[in-house]
């Protein structure tokens, strides 16, 4: 059943991405011509992006045990990783522009994924305590 449902979850992130990446590449560079060995680019944008959202995401904090420290560990390298991979299929001289700022993004990442586990534990908490009050009543 899990494969299954990160099965689902990787195609409906690769063609959201595909969707979103061909819009804002019509968007920004409507006048321009790409060449076809970009479309690989995209496809491996695509990929990346439905790896990491689709499945990683999924599995990492629904699925696996992990404490929280190395779930936020584990999600912020990989965004990171899976982000600057992305920048530099999308364009390698953004990339380089970008890539001094590695470390600074890698913290901020960690940063936000701690308040985001926090706020997510506390929702999920308050859930699941109004899901056993209901079981009482």
């Amino acid at each position: 059943m899990m494969i299954k449902q990160l099965q689902h979850s990787f195609f409906q992130v690769f063609t959201a991405t595909t969707l979103w990446v061909t819009l804002l590449l019509t968007l920004f560079y409507h006048d321009q011509s790409i060449q076809m060995g970009f479309l690989w680019n995209v496809a491996g944008i695509s990929l990346i992006a439905a790896v990491l959202f689709g499945v990683m995401y999924n599995a990492l904090w629904n699925h696996f045990t992990l404490k929280p420290i190395w779930n936020i560990i584990i999600s912020s390298t990989c965004n990171i990783i899976g982000g600057m991979a992305i920048l530099w299929l999308f364009s390698s001289e953004m990339f380089e522009w970008i890539a001094p700022w590695f470390p600074a993004m890698w913290l901020l990442s960690i940063v936000l994924h701690v308040i985001a586990f926090y706020f997510y534990a506390r929702i999920d908490s308050r859930k699941k305590a109004e899901e056993l009050n209901d079981i009482l009543k």
